[in-house]
């Protein structure tokens, strides 16, 4: 199956999916604020390194511990600072359906391209309501791309098939549920071809998600190491998988770091390579928290090895 031609519009959109997909942290002030400046020169690092694609108010940004203005704080910060750079913004939005609408209708205001959604949270989430809340952000803002945020492995591919078919602005899907077998299961129950498939679980996962539709995959490290992240993206274009699995050696360690306990320290560690590298505090919000003195120098090891 291929893209309906009146997605043709989204090209441009679905070739930034198509790619390292970075979610830049959010540093705090002194002061417990956002820290502006810092974040400033935290996204002129990423353009200056070839990232093109970031996702403002993602999981690694701290999503959920920043307030309704702090989200739409660093959505603006983004936008002002790709300013002629050529990157694509895919701003996160959720929460209730309200304040999901207005996020959305804020980052169209501020020139974002596309709103990745967040997974709802809601401890009851029906199939077809999940259809309804996206339908709803997707039919806010028509002319940016939309892209669901997937990490409920009871989600079936034909519900985001019969979303596709109610909104031609989804164009793409982040997978993160762990299970690669499952991702391709559920593209192709979705369309293969239909949407982009941005392999949702980062670095660790993105060479098996890769083999069976994956066309782009998300970041984290790539705040410590541009440069580590794009050689995996380039490897898996070419379908050097050894080469691929090169870097996936490499990056293991920080990357089990991060998913250990439940991925509790998933920001913490990121945020720690960058205080190393001293380019960002170390300090996050609850229920995150810095890593212990005694786990940082690992961290340090890590980043020093990779020779930044």
């Amino acid at each position: 199956m291929t893209g309906p031609s009146h997605n043709s519009r989204f090209d441009a959109l679905r070739s930034a999916l198509a790619d390292v997909v970075a979610i830049p942290v959010t540093p705090f002030a002194d002061d417990g604020s956002v820290d502006r400046d810092t974040y400033r020169a935290l996204i002129r690092r990423l353009i200056d390194g070839g990232v093109r694609t970031l996702t403002p108010n993602g999981n690694t940004g701290e999503f959920y511990a920043l307030d309704p203005e702090e989200r739409f704080l660093v959505t603006e910060l983004t936008m002002e600072e790709v300013a002629g750079s050529g990157a694509i913004v895919l701003v996160g939005v959720g929460h209730d359906l309200p304040t999901a609408v207005a996020a959305a209708r804020h980052a169209r205001d501020a020139g974002a391209h596309m709103v990745m959604v967040h997974q709802p949270v809601h401890p009851y989430v029906s199939q077809d309501g999940w259809v309804d809340y996206h339908r709803a952000v997707a039919g806010a803002v028509p002319d940016l791309g939309v892209v669901p945020y997937i990490r409920n492995p009871r989600l079936t591919g034909q519900r985001l098939a019969d979303l596709g078919e109610l909104c031609p602005n989804v164009i793409g899907a982040k997978y993160a549920t762990p299970d690669a077998a499952a991702f391709a299961a559920f593209a192709r129950d979705a369309g293969l071809d239909r949407f982009v498939w941005v392999a949702g679980l980062a670095e660790l996962y993105a060479p098996a998600y890769w083999a069976v539709g994956a066309t782009g995959f998300t970041s984290g490290l790539v705040n410590v190491a541009p440069e580590v992240s794009l050689r995996m993206r380039d490897a898996l274009r070419s379908c050097d998988y050894p080469a691929a699995m090169e870097v996936w050696e490499r990056i293991r360690r920080f990357e089990e770091l991060r998913a250990a306990d439940q991925s509790a320290d998933n920001v913490t560690v990121v945020k720690e390579a960058l205080a190393a590298l001293g380019l960002c505090r170390r300090e996050v919000r609850p229920p995150s928290r810095v890593l212990p003195v005694e786990r940082r120098d690992e961290v340090a090891a890590l980043v020093k090895a990779w020779a930044i």
